[in-house]
């Protein structure tokens, strides 16, 4: 009898044991954190990371202007993007943008560009340019330390900041200055060095020539920089200097020297429209740079006419022509082809004006190049109508060339617009390093779009009209462009700035 009711206490104990032990699995289980909730969960987009090279659908989560998730379960946020058909990619990032302005980065964002710099003319002096945009930039902004600025500031003592978006008033009147034809001695460069070395410390993420716009700089001040570059472990992003008697070859061979006698890294700027015809040798010769150990890069935009500033020292030789050698050149403002007598009035008057001039056949061929990067040269839209490839470029290379030409596959048109210059930069500027990636951790700068109807839409004629196929761009996280329009009111680009 007591065998008995001990065999009954032990089977009542075990039950017990048991309906405890499923009580607390039931109640682990319910205690089991949700499934976590983003900020923004783009949904079934086609997500190509160029770095990767993932090209799958996914779902994408966005917390606090970060990549949390890339993932192809459901994910739940506070707000979703439908991304079904479209194109999830980084935020294009443009090493040349001279549109340094809330005008231009509107067209600029509309593009796909989520990053736009100012590496080729730069700035001068830096903090003051950087504090200038801080709280009013759509889409992130940079740039280089202005060899050209800070000449002007030695010769003539004046503060430049951004050449490119000063009135065309004070452009000329600042081309009336000296800094441009002056040699300077050993003594006055290393003036200029110091000052050079100040934009570094404010930020400034490298050093920027336009040699052709300064003719009086001599080799041995451009040797000088490039050797001070190399001490600060930062490159040099050069307009090569004008054509000479040894032709579009010799000013490649010039900065190519450079770079091998002092180390220095080297960015050649819109390598296309300094190489013309000559565009295969001139690759020639920084490939083999590269191969021997250089660091070297360069970039093109997909356009087969230039564009500049008509009061600039690039136009000194081009006096006494005829009307025919003139007619290469269009004011933007109103589409005409150029004279002699149109040519000599607008110089006086100052402004930007588009160059014709070079065969489609090479553009295509270098925008094809898997090495060459897609900058925009984009001229700003401040004053009015200019040159195509500010509002364009990214457009263009993603619909014309990629899609309807093939000349390139689009992973490789992504590549040059987002993880190639994002790299040319991250050494110096290691925020970069979290852009021109679709990847967990990565910054959420984001670019949507449409690969069967992106296209640019801005002319010669009439070059501010905003691109077509991008649906959504996103800076850290926050929609600037949203069902193809522009989010009025939203300014989350920050500063890129090289690290102390």
């Amino acid at each position: 009898m007591k065998l008995c009711i001990s065999h009954c206490r032990q089977g009542m104990f075990r039950r017990a044991l048991s309906l405890l032990l499923l009580g607390t699995v039931g109640l682990t289980a319910c205690a089991q954190p949700p499934a976590p909730e983003f900020d923004l969960v783009i949904q079934g987009g086609r997500v190509m990371d160029p770095e990767t090279g993932l090209d799958a659908i996914r779902n994408v989560g966005i917390t606090d202007g970060t990549i949390a998730a890339v993932s192809e379960q459901e994910l739940s946020g506070r707000d979703t993007i439908d991304a079904a058909g479209l194109v999830v990619a980084p935020g294009f990032v443009d090493l040349h943008a001279h549109g340094q302005d809330p005008v231009s980065n509107r067209l600029q964002a509309q593009d796909g560009v989520t990053t736009a710099l100012e590496m080729e003319v730069g700035v001068y002096p830096v903090a003051q340019w950087l504090a200038s945009r801080e709280g009013t930039a759509l889409i992130n902004y940079g740039a280089t330390v202005g060899h050209w600025p800070a000449r002007v500031k030695l010769v003539d003592g004046a503060d430049v900041g951004h050449w490119p978006t000063l009135a065309p008033e004070d452009s000329v009147q600042m081309d009336a200055g000296n800094y441009a034809y002056e040699v300077l001695s050993e003594d006055r460069i290393d003036e200029l060095g110091q000052l050079m070395e100040v934009g570094l410390q404010e930020g400034g993420l490298g050093f920027g020539f336009g040699i052709t716009y300064t003719p009086g700089a001599s080799r041995v001040e451009i040797m000088r920089l490039f050797q001070l570059a190399e001490r600060h472990g930062v490159a040099a992003y050069v307009h090569l200097r004008a054509e000479s008697s040894g032709g579009l070859l010799e000013p490649f061979q010039e900065v190519i020297a450079l770079a091998a006698s002092t180390g220095a890294s080297l960015h050649i700027v819109h390598m296309n429209s300094s190489s013309n015809e000559d565009a295969g040798v001139a690759l020639e010769m920084i490939r083999g740079a590269v191969s021997r150990g250089l660091d070297i890069t360069t970039e093109s935009y997909p356009y087969t006419a230039g564009s500049t500033a008509i009061e600039s020292a690039l136009f000194d030789a081009w006096e006494g022509l005829t009307d025919a050698e003139y007619g290469l050149l269009q004011w933007p403002p109103t589409g005409e082809r150029l004279t002699a007598e149109t040519f000599a009035r607008y110089r006086e008057e100052g402004g930007w004006v588009i160059i014709h001039g070079r065969e489609e056949d090479t553009n295509e061929w270098i925008v094809a190049q898997p090495d060459v990067m897609v900058a925009s040269d984009g001229i700003p839209f401040l004053f009015g109508p200019a040159h195509p490839r500010g509002a364009g470029t990214f457009a263009r290379v993603l619909g014309h060339y990629s899609r309807d030409r093939g000349a390139l596959s689009l992973m490789d048109a992504l590549g040059k617009m987002t993880i190639q210059p994002a790299r040319r930069l991250e050494a110096v500027a290691p925020v970069m390093q979290g852009k021109g990636r679709v990847q967990e951790g990565a910054d959420a700068d984001l670019t949507l779009f449409d690969p069967a109807t992106v296209i640019d839409r801005a002319t010669y004629t009439q070059g501010d009209v905003p691109s077509e196929g991008i649906m959504h761009v996103l800076v850290g996280g926050t929609p600037v462009v949203r069902d193809g329009q522009l989010v009025e009111g939203v300014f989350p680009g920050q500063a890129i700035t090289r690290a102390p």
